[in-house]
């Protein structure tokens, strides 16, 4: 597993492109379930996404390691 990465010289965490990539996800699963009116079974919107932000960051480190190994 590596711990970082290295862009030009910069070396970054790999969390920290983890977490880009899990919030772009995030985004277009957000604009899905806006479109297909999912959003209105959702109690609390904020804690909802927040939750499936910090399901696809796990999902992300989960296959990211398993694709490494």
């Amino acid at each position: 597993m590596k711990n970082d990465i290295d862009i030009y010289g910069v070396f970054v965490p790999a969390l920290a492109l983890w977490m880009l990539v899990a919030f772009v996800a995030t985004s277009v699963l957000k604009a899905a379930l806006e479109r297909l009116g999912f959003y209105r079974f959702v109690w609390r919107r904020p804690l909802f996404d927040l939750s499936l932000y910090v399901v696809v960051l796990a999902a992300t480190a989960f296959l990211s390691l398993r694709l490494s190994a």
